[in-house]
């Protein structure tokens, strides 16, 4: 790892897609570690600024827009401001919130791209690409849906199958329509402009590869993986009528893509904060820090730092401390199926809870793998950690002292053995606490963190001041003096990771603010010093609190099952005639035997009782049901179906089965038993 010193640090967060709320996902993967080190390092006394926005362009925000009915405009402004309140109410210290509608941005990343055109940066390249000839638009990615080659299922996008994961181009969709209109695209001609991002791959190789082997595993393997595998030219503009137009000649009707604009915005956020940008993006003496999710190490990682590399003029990141994605309740959260929860929606469930959600998201935060978010964690966490020490230790220490001494600092008396044993163990936190906040792995720093409180609860329990005071009233001055400076001391080690509450804890001691530097330090609280009124740091959680997010959850769920059987509804087939119909024979049948067809995973050969005789059917549905649990099991059966020969064995019928939107097969049977070769019709 670099030792250099900085003059200054920039710590950019990954600009929220504005066409929905940030969820917990977002703020485990990117934004609580962000803030998390930016407050560390004003506590430092550092100059650093911390920028972000919403990135307001691009498919998906069109895409709601058509959905609901408004402008893309009326998008934006709406969930840019329901995310920039939310961060705000979290205690998210960004020196600006910023986004990419904004005036400063299209200037800013309209500038960037002209420069590298004049300079001769970009490939012009003529390519065919689907054309919707009803709605009269070239299609982006995202406006293209048909069947996935990879598992077959209805509904993928052009770039990807949500069902299966597998990243997909237009190209290899079966059957493609248009989300528009629902009308089959034709290939039309366009222009576009690429960066030529191959040119880049030494540099790259250079910079990451053996400049920084500091990166995680996950970002520095995700780097390399992409430079082995070969670096292709990228589209840096689209078809699209939403977005910054791309500022040349020729080029109407086309915006600069998402994902060239968007990184800029961290530039045109820092332009609208201060008037010095430039010593922040284009001073070697900078400490640049992406926070970003994983699915954005490549723009951050390959993209961005070539688009930065070929204007010639900006400084390069340090580093890009990217996490893995956070789940819910063991399933991959998703914006669509509204699986998440929300944090506009949890502030305004848990008034006065912020630090508790950034607490628990940072103890569990998906650092090296990915993680799952239970409320049942949740509620633990709180009771069992934050209620039961942090608060516990708090609570006893100002409430003793006012007890025992009105309110005033006690003097420090003699030290014994245990008490500068005691004091050893609390100096020797901070140098962890520092190299893990510094290494980016705030898990174990909220760890060292908490520690004062473990070693502080700890001290009380083992010195027992309560039973002293009636046997040796001096010696409970000394303690209760040291259990306050480690108080004091707490202010300090949990202020980046709960704000909050080292803001209460302060009012509680009647101070102002520490910086870094007096952590570690036990005479931070002067002889004769008058505390304030203690108060509750943290509250218990009860089992129905919970209970209702569960059930908030379950009910999104049944809900999601619903809609997809709804979607799963195959369209009418050809009207038949009634006489048609009647000549279908449905009779109530038993199954009586049931086995296995030997070299097959799907068949199954039953002996069933149709009232009519006994006969075989084969029967593809071995993946669904054991044989055990089918014998004597009454069941609807097509009798007149013509026999038809199976793997040797001639199946002369056919049950009736439902299949569900998952794919899960029901058999058809009489509510109640009834007698073999009952009709249906």
């Amino acid at each position: 790892m670099s030792e250099k010193k900085f003059k200054r640090y920039l710590i950019t967060s990954a600009l929220p897609y504005a066409n929905g709320p940030v969820h917990i996902g977002h703020l485990a993967g990117v934004y609580v570690p962000s803030d998390i080190y930016a407050r560390y390092q004003r506590l430092k006394g550092n100059d650093v600024i911390s920028v972000c926005g919403s990135d307001e362009h691009g498919v998906p925000i069109t895409i709601k827009a058509r959905k609901e009915g408004i402008t893309p405009q009326q998008v934006v402004d709406r969930y840019h401001n329901i995310i920039k309140d939310a961060f705000k109410r979290l205690g998210m210290s960004f020196d600006i919130y910023s986004r990419t509608s904004s005036p400063t941005h299209r200037v800013t990343a309209s500038d960037f791209f002209k420069k590298l055109y004049d300079e001769g940066k970009f490939i012009e390249q003529t390519s065919e690409q689907y054309y919707d000839e009803e709605a009269k638009t070239f299609l982006a990615d995202r406006y293209i849906v048909g069947t996935c080659p990879r598992c077959q299922s209805e509904g993928a996008y052009g770039d990807q199958c949500e069902k299966c994961g597998s990243t997909l181009s237009p190209d290899e969709l079966i059957n493609p329509k248009s989300k528009l209109s629902g009308a089959v695209p034709v290939k039309k001609q366009t222009k576009h402009w690429y960066l030529p991002l191959d040119k880049y791959d030494p540099f790259l190789r250079e910079w990451i590869l053996e400049g920084h082997k500091e990166w995680k595993s996950n970002v520095y393997g995700q780097c390399k993986s992409w430079l082995d595998t070969g670096l292709q030219p990228r589209a840096v503009s689209r078809d699209l009528d939403w977005g910054i137009p791309v500022p040349v000649e020729g080029a109407e009707g086309k915006v600069l893509y998402v994902w060239f604009d968007a990184p800029i915005g961290y530039i045109s956020a820092t332009k609208d904060l201060t008037p010095d940008w430039e010593k922040y993006w284009k001073s070697e003496d900078t400490k640049m820090v992406h926070f970003i999710g994983k699915d954005n190490i490549v723009f951050h990682c390959i993209v961005f730092p070539s688009m930065l590399k070929a204007h010639g003029e900006y400084i390069l990141p340090e580093n890009v401390p990217a996490n893995e994605f956070l789940n819910l309740e063991g399933d991959k959260i998703s914006t669509s199926k509204n699986w998440a929860v929300w944090l506009h929606e949890y502030l305004d469930e848990f008034p006065g809870k912020e630090d508790v959600l950034r607490y628990v998201l940072c103890a569990n935060a998906p650092e090296t793998k990915d993680n799952d978010f239970t409320w049942k964690d949740f509620q633990a966490r709180n009771n069992n950690e934050l209620v039961a020490i942090l608060g516990n230790f708090v609570n006893r220490a100002l409430v003793l002292t006012k007890k025992y001494y009105s309110g005033a600092v006690p003097a420090c008396g003699e030290l014994t053995e245990y008490d500068n044993a005691t004091i050893e163990e609390l100096s020797q936190i901070k140098a962890s606490l520092e190299s893990n906040i510094e290494s980016y792995r705030f898990r174990e720093a909220l760890k060292d963190a908490m520690n004062f409180a473990r070693i502080g609860n700890k001290y009380l329990a083992d010195t027992e001041p309560w039973k002293v005071v009636k046997t040796d009233p001096e010696r409970v001055k000394t303690i209760l003096n040291i259990a306050l400076q480690i108080t004091a001391n707490i202010t300090i080690a949990i202020e980046p990771f709960m704000p909050f509450s080292a803001e209460k804890i302060l009012k509680m001691l009647n101070i102002e603010k520490f910086g870094w530097d007096n952590l570690g330090s036990m005479d931070l609280l002067a002889e004769g010093h008058v505390i304030g009124e203690p108060a509750l740091l943290f509250e218990k959680i009860e089992d129905d609190v919970i209970d209702a997010q569960l059930k908030k959850l379950a009910d999104i769920k049944a809900a999601n099952a619903a809609a997809a059987a709804a979607e799963h509804v195959t369209e009418q087939k050809e009207e038949c005639t009634f006489d048609e119909f009647q000549k279908m024979d449905i009779r109530v049948s038993t199954i009586l035997e049931a086995e296995k067809v030997a070299k097959t995973k799907k068949l199954l050969k039953l002996t069933v009782d149709t009232g009519i005789d006994k006969r075989t059917i084969v029967s593809g549905i071995a993946e669904h049901f054991t044989p055990e649990e089918l014998i004597g099991r009454q069941v609807l059966v097509l009798v007149n179906l013509a026999p038809r020969e199976m793997r040797g064995i001639v199946s002369q019928g056919m049950i009736l089965m439902a299949e569900d939107a998952s794919g899960k097969l029901e058999l058809l049977a009489p509510e109640h038993k009834t007698n073999n070769g009952a009709i249906v019709g």
